[in-house]
């Protein structure tokens, strides 16, 4: 598969440098305890993410792109994400905070004086260490939460946040709206940035089926909750009930036997038009089979977000809550315009478990490196679509694959449900 140019090559030196403050903004306010300590076995320490970013930063913008020998080719193993699983990483000998940042600055130096060499090519290598950057972003800010440590505030932020928008009048998650049968085109097309996962675009034909207008919210997902269905072995799963069992799982994670939640760092009454969010694929699953119901395959999720079923032609899929708008999700549906299906909330409400296993489409083809998707494929990960407050517009794409393993509950995912049509 030939690389792809970027999208908006001219713009990315200036995205490289926003996106590092934002990074920056992170851990600036965060003494080297909080940096360095390991907060949660499900996640790096954040200092381990700064190291990483860097090393990642050096490999293929001044490495394989620039042609200079690594800074740090001793660091290479230390920060190799695939070599390390993350609950290993407390025990690695990774840079100390100051380290981290001065190797950071000493990287990005390397970098321009690349680019200054030798431009910036087809732009697929400074758009790639840009979209590496913004979702390790995400990842740090999954790792604060957990730890419940203060939130971070960001270049431009208000002093002080407005009120949340309003939310959608009867915006439950049960509301479900109708798809027609047909074809659709599934995947990223042949213009910009793609991973190797989201291409080749294909077309499907998939039945008729309905899917939720929005996300499940709060209040909905409480009356599950309150109505026992933490206690109903019927709608668990083998899996997902040993798993709940196991853990003693009775509410989502951030969650508090009083009826409030973590956000931002403090407790606050539970929202009851936010959408849910920590909930596992178990959960979700479990959920779905209490309303007579199921969650979407990952192709209902993308044509209900993408595809004009008057015109049977792609429509373009709005983004809502995403780039750190707000530091937490806001009221389902409220960000953004509708997709031409009428759903809403779809890019931003959160990233949404959906019922299909990660696996690669036809045609696929590992690119530029295997340890990106392939590794993954036909194992138990479950593929999530959509994104989340804390994903970056450029990243929060209707066709970015992201995936996990469906009893964790770090990421800020929800979902919505699906019937067959």
């Amino acid at each position: 598969m030939p690389r792809r140019p970027a999208a908006s090559a001219p713009d990315l030196l200036p995205q490289l440098a926003e996106t590092r403050e934002r990074t920056l903004a992170l851990v600036a306010h965060l003494d080297d305890d909080a940096v360095e300590s390991v907060h949660s076995p499900l996640m790096s320490p954040l200092v381990w993410d700064l190291g990483h970013v860097a090393a990642f930063e050096d490999l293929w913008a001044v490495h394989r792109f620039g042609g200079e020998p690594l800074l740090r080719p001793d660091l290479a193993q230390v920060y190799d994400a695939f070599e390390t699983p993350r609950a290993d990483r407390g025990e690695l000998p990774f840079l100390r905070r100051e380290e981290a940042l001065d190797y950071l600055a000493a990287v990005r130096e390397r970098t321009l004086a690349a680019a200054d060499r030798r431009g910036l090519g087809d732009g697929f290598a400074h758009e790639l260490v840009l979209r590496h950057e913004q979702q390790h972003g995400e990842t740090m800010l999954q790792a604060i939460e957990l730890a419940r440590l203060p939130p971070p505030r960001w270049p431009g932020a208000a002093e002080e946040p407005g009120p949340p928008p309003e939310a959608v009048p009867g915006a439950g998650g049960l509301e479900l709206v109708e798809i027609a049968a047909g074809r659709c085109a599934i995947g990223a097309d042949g213009d910009g940035f793609a991973y190797d996962n989201e291409r080749p675009r294909h077309a499907r034909e998939l039945p008729a089926f309905r899917i939720g207008r929005t996300p499940i919210t709060n209040a909905t997902f409480l009356t599950f909750v309150e109505g026992g269905g933490y206690e109903r072995r019927e709608w668990w799963s083998r899996e997902a009930w040993a798993w709940k069992e196991e853990y003693d799982i009775e509410r989502p994670a951030g969650w508090t036997a009083d009826g409030r939640e973590w956000r931002a760092g403090r407790l606050e009454p539970l929202h009851p038009d936010r959408p849910v969010a920590h909930v596992s694929w178990f959960e979700a699953d479990a959920f779905a089979r209490a309303h007579g119901a199921r969650l979407p395959t990952e192709l209902e999720w993308e044509k209900a977000a993408t595809w004009d079923q008057e015109q049977q032609a792609p429509a373009a899929a709005a983004a809502g809550n995403v780039d750190w708008q707000a530091l937490g999700a806001v009221p389902v549906g409220s960000c953004g315009e509708p997709a031409a299906s009428g759903c809403l909330g779809m890019i931003g409400d959160g990233w949404e478990w959906t019922a299909s296993r990660f696996d690669g489409y036809p045609g696929f083809v590992a690119e530029p490196y295997r340890e990106y998707s392939e590794v993954f494929f036909g194992g138990d990960y479950r593929v999530l679509r959509g994104g989340s407050w804390a994903t970056r517009a450029r990243v929060a794409t209707a066709t970015f694959r992201n995936w996990d393993r469906p009893q964790r509950r770090q990421i800020f995912a929800g979902f919505r449900i699906a019937k067959d049509g």
